[in-house]
């Protein structure tokens, strides 16, 4: 087994998760089963009890395991399936050492970080680093991303750990990968090398000693700023890469190759790779990269959330409406607004906040109501089900999403005013929405219905033909309420229709409103298993719907989810003329309000913003490690 450590240095987020991706993308590539670990060093035993403003989303495994996003990152870029031991905590290994000298296994012993608690890390990064995480092979590479920076207090029995690995699993089996920023002050306009400097001699100070140094930045590095890092930390050139920061993620990968990285590892790991490549190596790879360059239609999304003063809250939904953006051949602008900011209290208090809401919700082509927790912006959330039903705005609602949807229905249509969920109001008259003892037991932490479940469809659906037609799907969930199955029988009576159930046929799984471009809701959260090259289809199917196009696509029955890793883009704009994408070229203005891209193009007159801020256009940059 052969390891690539990861390490980071001067601030966080600095890209850890995307560089390690990119060493995954390009091993993977040269065909070599790739394993990847997180490594966090907080004391928690998972991430699921975190706020969504303090590490941004929890990321939701096949085994139920809640964890970090960056395992997000890692199944994104490799198409692999994590599992929830390999996202490793300080909360995780002392516990798992305190349970070892209860039992007894250290009788005699004074427990201590060194040797107990590194050997437990080691022992479990050995271990993982054999579980299959694809096609049941057992990864020969394992590549491990050490969260924080070094220097950490927390993170010190890891490095510790690791110093002693490198000798454990011999030289030649082990390699170290600094990340670092240089930054450019604007007083000087020129790369400071100190902070680097500074960050590896710590590094090596603790006893490792980097094998390459990849220099985060955001403007590029000329090569006397390379000689200079390799002077002064120890390295060759070559093994200095620079990774400024980028239009796309996707583009990381390709320059890293570009850089020589795969012979560096390579030549250090003794992989024995083939050289030159293979025909077609990382093909596909660049043919992502460029089609996310060159697409000048635009769609717009309207998120409406309540974490939105932190985009990673959800960087999950964020990447799958760009994953089914770019398959259609459309550039994604996703609009986050808050969902408080649409209820009726706001109005009166800060009338400003409350009409730039209504405005953006107004004036997109599509609404995602993603998954939340608690009262907060609910009744928003409400309203914004209900502005999209009432005038056939295509709609995707996911977990907390499909309550709503559900509770604004049986308010407007089957008129029970009260109709809540016991969440937000116990003692609800019409309780639509109810909790499951059974996975609540009144503790927090791995107490929901977690994890990868069967929903099983029912009927014809326009969500069954995105899913081709199938008769079940596995789909991950994380959620503690559910729709009441009191009140389906009503619900089906009036026109919402829940196209798909578990295997009980107890539990609500998908709801699909008739009469309406595209009203659909799940239980299950989709964005989980979306991929670049394979998006989600409850998200293919919402940007289809908000650029006019869903009909052709589910009428025609041509385009199947596996054409979608070449042709799909092609296909789907077959139906543009070459007009009509110079027009698209030569906008310089956002699109009209109202409808769908293609109706805004014919001569509707622009609309004025009214001060509401430019949307955000989703470029996937890697300033942020948490970008994937």
């Amino acid at each position: 087994m052969k390891y690539i450590l990861v390490t980071g240095g001067v601030i966080s987020g600095v890209g850890k998760g995307v560089i390690a991706s990119s060493f995954g993308t390009l091993l993977s590539a040269c065909g070599i089963p790739i394993t990847c670990i997180k490594i966090d060093p907080y004391i928690n035993i998972d991430a699921g009890t975190f706020s969504p403003f303090e590490h941004g989303e929890v990321y939701v495994l096949d085994d139920g395991g809640e964890v970090d996003l960056d395992l997000g990152n890692y199944e994104r870029f490799l198409d692999v399936v994590l599992h929830r031991h390999n996202n490793i905590t300080t909360g995780k290994v002392y516990k798992n050492v305190i349970d070892g000298e209860r039992e007894g296994k250290y009788l005699g012993k004074t427990v201590q970080v060194v040797p107990h608690i590194t050997d437990e890390i080691q022992e479990w990064v050995e271990r993982v680093a054999k579980t299959p995480v694809k096609d049941n092979v057992e990864p020969k590479v394992c590549i491990i991303e050490l969260g924080g920076t070094i220097g950490d207090i927390e993170g010190m029995p890891f490095v510790e750990a690791f110093r002693q690995f490198q000798f454990r699993v011999k030289k030649e089996n082990f390699c170290v990968a600094h990340v670092s920023l240089v930054p450019s002050p604007r007083a000087t306009g020129e790369p400071k090398t100190k902070p680097t400097q500074a960050s590896v001699r710590e590094l090596r100070g603790l006893g490792l000693s980097p094998d390459l140094i990849v220099c985060r930045s955001e403007n590029p590095i000329g090569d006397e700023v390379k000689e200079k890092i390799s002077n002064f930390c120890h390295v060759a050139p070559e093994q200095v890469i620079t990774i400024p920061d980028l239009s796309s993620i996707y583009h990381v990968p390709l320059m890293m190759e570009q850089a020589g990285v795969v012979d560096i590892v390579n030549e250090r790991l003794q992989l024995n790779l083939g050289i030159p490549r293979p025909p077609g190596f990382m093909q596909s790879w660049r043919d992502l990269a460029e089609r996310v360059e060159n697409v000048y239609k635009k769609v717009n999304i309207a998120l409406v959330g309540k974490y939105t003063r932190l985009e990673d809250a959800y960087a999950s939904v964020s990447k799958a409406l760009m994953h089914a953006s770019i398959a259609v051949g459309y550039k994604l602008e996703l609009k986050f607004i808050e969902a408080c900011n649409l209820e009726r209290d706001v109005k009166r208090q800060n009338p400003h906040l409350y009409y730039d809401a209504w405005h953006t919700l107004t004036n997109s082509h599509g609404i995602i109501v993603p998954g939340g927790f608690g009262t907060r912006g609910v009744e928003g959330k409400i309203r914004a089900c209900q502005w999209s039903r009432e005038n056939k705005k295509p709609m995707l609602g996911i977990c907390l999403g499909l309550q709503v949807a559900v509770i604004e229905f049986a308010r407007n249509v089957l008129k029970l005013e009260d109709a809540a969920s016991t969440e937000v109001y116990e003692e609800t008259p019409h309780p639509l929405v109810v909790d499951m003892p059974e996975h609540n037991p009144g503790s927090y932490g791995a107490t929901m219905r977690l994890g990868k479940r069967t929903t099983v469809f029912k009927g014809d659906s326009k969500i069954r033909k995105l899913y081709n037609g199938v008769d079940h799907i596995d789909e991950r969930h994380r959620h503690r309420y559910e729709v009441n199955p009191d009140y389906v029988a009503e619900l089906e009576k009036h026109g919402m229709r829940f196209v798909g159930h578990d295997e009980d046929e107890q539990r609500m799984e998908i709801m699909e409103l008739d009469n309406h471009p595209y009203y659909v809701a799940t239980q299950f959260h989709p964005e989980y298993l979306s991929r670049p090259l394979k998006p989600a289809p409850a998200f293919l199917g919402l940007i289809l719907a908000a650029v006019g196009k869903l009909d052709s696509y589910l009428t025609t029955g041509q385009l199947k989810r596996q054409q979608l890793n070449n042709q799909t883009h092609q296909l789907l704009t077959c139906e543009s003329s070459s007009d009509d994408d110079l027009q698209h070229q030569r906008r310089t203005r956002p699109l009209s309000t109202g409808g769908s891209p293609e109706k805004s193009k014919k001569g509707a007159s622009p609309t004025k913003q009214n001060g509401v801020s430019t949307p955000t256009t989703v470029t996937e940059t890697i300033t942020n490690g948490n970008a994937s």
